[in-house]
Order: C-alpha cells, then sequence, then structure tokens
C-alpha cells in the first residue's frame, strides 16, 4: 500500500513530538527563575507535587537556560499553582522536571 501525503504528515509529526532539542536556542520559550531569594533554590521536581523527589535545583541566577518543554498545568488551578514542565540545560548537563508557575516568569532564551 502507497502512503498517502496524510499519513506521510502524520508520520513526520509523531517524530517531531517525540524529539528533544539537543540545546535551546535563541529567542522565547524560556523561563527565569522569580520569587527565590538570593541565597535559595528553586526545586525541580520529578513529577507536578511538592511532594514528588526533587531532580534539580535552580538557583536565582546563573542557573543556565530553563526552557518551557509544554503547557502549564492544570488549567483549571489560578497560574500560580499550576506546575510547568521544564528541560534545564546547565552546561554539559540537563534536566527535565515541574516548577511551580509562581517560581518562574517567561524570558528570552540566551
Amino acid at each position: 500500500m502507497k502512503p498517502t501525503v496524510l499519513t506521510a504528515g502524520i508520520v513526520m509529526w509523531a517524530a517531531a513530538a517525540w524529539a528533544v532539542p539537543a540545546s535551546a536556542t535563541s529567542g522565547p520559550g524560556c523561563l527565569r527563575v522569580v520569587n527565590v531569594e538570593s541565597w535559595d533554590t528553586l526545586n525541580v521536581r520529578a513529577r507536578p507535587s511538592a511532594s514528588s523527589r526533587i531532580v534539580d535545583e535552580l538557583p536565582p541566577r546563573g542557573h543556565g537556560i530553563i526552557s518551557l518543554r509544554g503547557e502549564c498545568v492544570p488549567r483549571s488551578r489560578p497560574w500560580a499553582s499550576r506546575w510547568c514542565p521544564i528541560t534545564h540545560y546547565n552546561g554539559d548537563y540537563t534536566s527535565r522536571g515541574w516548577v511551580k508557575a509562581r517560581y518562574v516568569r517567561d524570558a528570552e532564551c540566551p
């Protein structure tokens, strides 16, 4: 059976959806840490829950690049109460996890 244009498009979309960028690029789509004291860190959690395991810590300054991976959830909650999926790039180290929306703001990617 010969693939149709629609089938080829779905396959390309699925491949793109699963692709993980090697590094962040310039432009919008990044975040910066806010509402965290200079001596403290923002915990990155394995799951969108304060009781979930900590997978990384982001200082308010010098945290590398924080890239938003998707929509902050749940949409039914006020913005500050939502959890945002992120990827943190810091040199050769990359981590993925969740942060509370009240502690991050939009920023330009370097």
